[in-house]
């Protein structure tokens, strides 16, 4: 090493965090991320004298950026070789003008120096469309192994900070520090823990409300005659499969009770605010987006500018990428993604005849626990099925979305990446998701009577909702992704990492020089830190675990599935914004553990909001009113207590009794089946010729009887009744929450104003 070695001055001291703020010296090594640090950091294998091919394209790419005047510092530890990559100045002053003189991308006025977070940015562009004379890029290069990694070095100052009030457990509690991850990870970062702050906090409501009316359910459980009635009946159920033995409807007391936790009447009520928080969840979070980007500068931030003011920067002749359209492409993608969302169908289908082959294979067995509950042992091995057939589908649903959005050929990399959040939400809602319409829908539904029911290759009859009513299956399968999702992922996302960089840590060897402070002078105005403390900086950034483009994205469409879970079935799963509140308490400081201080730096991306996701969200608000409404109106027994209760029970036409009005329910809910020279033994031992079933036909002739189709036509009319109502909730509460808030909006006026005015003055200086 090289240099005249000189003691730094006590003001870089401080600039490196060497010295305490009391005075004393710090036994620590300096830390980076100071204007002494560089921009971007390439890695690459010590390669064989044979390898010429390889070392020439290194060698042919690190010279393209030595003409752009990059500063590149080479250093060689064990079999990696290090470049830290420093822009010249000139290019951050072109970047600094062209914002300031664009019409939407405006630069604060008293920033007077580019922070090292924007640094990165323009670098991290530069150095993806710096071309070899053979036309490959950094993408291609890093394909073919020339380099192993890339990545923007940590600033252990603010890295520390950060740790301090925000990665950590015991901050569970606390707020985030928006504006410190804003200025260390970039906009698109600090907005995705905004949304996810303000998501959790707006889940506390109808957390709290879901729990009231789960205990407003268990309060009933000992006065409701619906209860008695069904625990006190000596009514001989059908089989619920074949090979199932009959069954008496008292065996069912204890899913009664645990139905109606969830289907009461609350529930209807609690559907209803749900849908209307969805709206208000999203106009408010707008409402504070603005406050932010407002004080970021970033209001009329507009990406195609800024993408424009990247190219110019980079190169000043380039010529932009024209917009293209092509109606076969589109029509292919249109075509494959319908073929996918076929396959994933087609998987359900599958789902569901596990589920009915596992029901008979269960009741056939030799164990009589599984025996007697055959059908919800296989409801719940068909959830954990369908848990693994996500987990399988979500790479298989990624290397599609990629491939389609490939072929579609995007004018930028951001229009690529909304084109793949589109098409991969698409397919992992079908793919979470339908299952979960069958069961609130279409089981039980379609599959038939006892004496003419209908099968699967005329062998297997297809499967019946739970004894104790369909919503039961439509929970059972919602509490069991939603607590697997949840668990298993935090777990594997947390100790992935954690694994991840253990690994590299033991197979890169530690560094054996000695890391001293020391400074060495050169032509900069800052200097350099000596190379074996940059190298050992180097070295344990390059141990953290790898991030893309797409890290981002990851945990945006976990938060957004978590989303669909607490709204679109929330009538058949109150406790559902429990479980995503306690979830996102931990996933807050889960993530940020993890991108602090287990992963390679994020390339700070600008941008004033959560772009597509947006539209998403608010597609499932619209899709959330749709399905709770069929879900209580179809799905759950409301409708028909409710017609018992004024039509068909004691209380009809207003005739006032001593009983309860809804005496007798359970009996009025059930048909009988008479089996012709067949005898069935009940658990009891006693040979019965009929049983009942849960369906409103005559005994004769097993036609509906009318009390079935004007319930029919109560369910429809309840339906179009509730989402007509929600649906104008909605929009009156659009329309209540203004997007801004009044200080927002005069804070951008003034600021125009105080703009215009600058430029008015500088036209008259320069007259």
């Amino acid at each position: 090493m090289s240099g005249h070695r000189r003691q730094p001055s006590r003001e870089l001291l401080e600039l490196m965090g060497v010295v305490r703020e009391n005075g004393n010296d710090q036994k620590s090594p300096p830390p980076v991320g100071t204007p002494l640090s560089y921009d971007y950091i390439l890695v690459a294998k010590t390669r064989e004298p044979h390898d010429r091919a390889t070392v020439k394209k290194q060698n042919e790419f690190i010279e393209e950026l030595k003409k752009k005047n990059f500063k590149i510092k080479k250093i060689i530890d064990e079999d990696l070789v290090f470049f830290g990559m420093q822009a010249p100045n000139e290019i951050f002053e072109k970047y600094r003008y062209l914002l300031k003189v664009s019409d939407a991308c405006n630069w604060s006025s008293d920033q007077n120096h580019v922070p090292l977070s924007t640094r990165i940015r323009v670098v991290h562009f530069i150095l993806n469309h710096t071309p070899i004379d053979s036309g490959e890029g950094l993408r291609e290069l890093m394909r073919m192994n020339v380099f192993e990694a890339k990545f923007c070095l940590h600033e252990k100052k603010k890295q520390q900070e950060l740790t301090k009030s925000w990665a950590r457990w015991t901050a569970c509690f606390q707020g985030q520090p928006i504006t410190d991850i804003r200025n260390y990870f970039g906009e698109k970062v600090a907005l995705y823990y905004l949304w996810l702050g303000w998501y959790t906090y707006m889940l506390i409501a109808p957390a709290v409300t879901g729990s009231i009316v789960f205990l407003y359910g268990l309060a009933f459980f000992n006065t409701s005659p619906l209860i008695e009635e069904v625990c006190q009946a000596n009514t001989v159920m059908c089989p619920l499969c074949d090979g199932c033995k009959v069954w008496m409807l008292s065996d069912t007391c204890t899913y009664a009770k645990v139905t109606l936790l969830f289907d009461n009447n609350g529930t209807v009520l609690f559907a209803m605010i749900m849908a209307v928080w969805a709206t208000l969840f999203l106009e408010f979070w707008k409402r504070y987006r603005t406050t932010y980007v407002c004080e970021w500068k970033v209001s009329d931030w507009c990406e195609e500018e800024e993408q424009l003011i990247l190219e110019i920067v980079n190169n000043a002749n380039c010529e932009p990428k024209k917009y293209k359209h092509s109606y076969l492409r589109s029509t292919l993608v249109l075509i494959c993604v319908t073929l996918m969302i076929l396959v994933i169908i087609g998987l359900t289908s599958a789902l569901v005849v596990f589920r009915v082959i596992a029901a008979v294979l269960l009741a056939e067995g030799s164990w009589e626990f599984l025996s007697t509950h055959s059908n919800s042992a296989a409801m719940m091995l068909g959830a954990v099925l369908h848990y693994l057939i996500i987990t399988v589908m979500t790479r298989v649903n990624k290397y599609v979305a990629m491939k389609l959005s490939q072929i579609e050929k995007t004018r930028s990399f951001s229009a690529t990446e909304r084109s793949f959040t589109v098409k991969m939400f698409t397919f992992q809602f079908f793919t979470y998701f339908s299952s979960l319409f069958y069961v609130a829908f279409f089981l039980g539904r379609i599959n038939g009577r006892p004496g003419g029911y209908v099968r699967i290759a005329e062998k297997w009859r297809l499967e019946e909702c739970h004894p104790s009513g369909c919503l039961t299956d439509l929970f059972t399968q919602m509490a069991i992704i939603m607590v697997l999702k949840q668990t298993v992922s935090n777990i594997f996302e947390f100790t992935g990492p954690w694994f991840g960089k253990w690994l590299k840590r033991k197979r890169t060897p530690k560094l054996r020089r000695k890391c001293a402070y020391c400074y060495l002078k050169d032509d900069s105005r800052h200097g350099e830190i000596c190379e074996n403390c940059k190298l050992r900086d180097w070295l344990s950034n390059y141990r953290l675990n790898d991030v893309d483009s797409f890290s981002l994205f990851k945990e945006f469409l976990e938060m957004v599935i978590q989303f669909s879970f607490t709204t679109i079935f929330v009538a058949a799963f109150p406790l559902a914004p429990l479980l995503a509140l306690i979830n996102n308490i931990v996933e807050i400081r889960l993530d940020a553990i993890k991108m602090v201080t287990l992963e390679r730096r994020l390339v700070p991306k600008k941008t004033n909001d959560i772009g597509v996701w947006i539209n998403l969200l608010e597609a499932i608000g619209v899709l959330a009113v749709i399905a709770n409404g069929l879900v209580i109106g179809v799905s759950s027994d409301f409708i028909p207590r409710l017609a018992y209760r004024f039509l068909y029970g004691p209380c009809s036409n207003g005739t006032k009794t001593e009983k309860d009005c809804m005496v007798g329910y359970i009996n009025n809910t059930l048909s009988i089946a008479k089996m012709d020279n067949q005898w069935m033994v009940t658990p009891t031992g006693l040979n019965v010729s009929s049983c009942s079933y849960k369906d409103y036909r005559d005994n004769v002739n097993y036609n509906h009887t009318s009390q079935f189709w004007h319930i029919l036509a109560l369910r429809f009319a309840f339906v179009i009744l509730f989402e007509h109502i929600v649906v104008i909730c909605k929009f009156i509460a659009a329309w209540f929450v203004p997007a801004a808030t009044m200080a927002v909006k005069n804070d951008r006026l003034f600021d125009k104003l105080k703009r215009l005015k600058e430029e008015l003055r500088s036209f008259e200086s320069g007259r």
